[in-house]
């Protein structure tokens, strides 16, 4: 109970945050000018700056070992993904593919370095950052194959050269440096890192403002959806992680990853492939708000073990 306490209450700050960006939609205080512009300083500021910053640390042999045990996690979990989102949502329809890319691909930046963070501390956001840079891969394969069926074919440039492959770089140099950055360029990165957390909450409560909850309530395929993308993935995730000896704040902050909820790229991927862009959002959005309840389950039972 102790552990469900301490997650939960974290989990009730970005709550908090996301209502606030919920008011400021509803009062339309925030528009959707400002709304991009926030996604904007998150996507291409805030974590970059949070993925450097975090690589802040010594050069060791433990550490390069544990960032190559990350990657093949972070790969395992999005293979228990693929395999289920499989077997559960067959046949070749828009709806199907939307909902298999949807129950694969987390939403592993905005929502789960927040949590990362404020439970697991730097090295968590540190492993959470090694995880993202297999998500963009996996999003750009198999995301894109299977959303763009005019194309079909991967985008190897976008698959290993995007934001998150590229933070990931720039911080491996910073960690391989024989000394730390001076104040002049820790201090702005430190101050940029720290919007990592409430400029996405914002986002997502500006998001969540414009949705219609009701009718998305209605339609059980959107809860097939969110058990497995909620529950079903990160706990068998983590049950192989365990058994494979993952353990500690790694199989942690693989396990927060893999337990968010449904990535907001997924429904700009819908739009942009000509594919059910309504089920995208429904799901996105459901999947949001009944993470605020999940995660704290989720990451309780699985630090019982970790």
């Amino acid at each position: 109970m102790s552990n469900f306490l301490i997650v939960a209450e974290q989990v009730s700050v970005l709550f908090i945050l996301i209502v606030v960006g919920f008011v400021l939609g509803k009062k339309n205080v925030m528009n959707e000018a400002g709304a991009r512009v926030c996604a904007d300083i998150a996507l291409l500021v805030a974590t970059p700056c949070a993925v450097v910053n975090s690589f802040r640390r010594e050069s060791t042999v433990e550490v390069w070992v544990s960032v190559a045990v990350m990657l093949g996690a972070a790969l395992l979990c999005h293979l228990v993904g693929i395999l289920l989102a499989q077997v559960v949502f067959r046949g070749d329809a828009s709806k199907s593919r939307v909902l298999r890319v949807a129950t694969v691909m987390s939403n592993a930046g905005f929502m789960a370095f927040p949590l990362q963070l404020a439970i697991l501390g730097e090295t968590g956001l540190f492993y959470g950052t090694v995880y993202v840079a297999m998500h963009n891969m996996v999003f750009w394969s198999y995301g894109k194959v299977t959303m763009d069926t005019a194309g079909g074919k991967m985008n190897l440039r976008k698959m290993l050269i995007n934001l998150g492959t590229v933070s990931l770089a720039i911080g491996a140099v910073v960690m391989l440096l024989p000394f730390d950055l001076p104040t002049t360029l820790a201090g702005p990165l430190e101050h940029l890192a720290s919007l990592c957390t409430p400029i996405p909450m914002l986002f997502i409560g500006y998001s969540l403002s414009k949705v219609k909850l009701l009718p998305i309530l209605k339609r059980p395929q959107n809860y097939v959806l969110c058990a497995l993308r909620l529950l079903v993935v990160p706990l068998v995730s983590a049950g192989v992680l365990y058994l494979l000896g993952v353990r500690g704040t790694l199989l942690l902050a693989a396990t927060i990853a893999t337990a968010a909820p449904t990535a907001t790229s997924v429904s700009m991927f819908a739009t942009r492939y000509g594919q059910d862009e309504e089920v995208a959002v429904n799901v996105v959005s459901l999947s949001t708000v009944l993470s605020l309840i999940t995660l704290p389950v989720v990451v309780t039972i699985v630090k019982l073990f970790a």
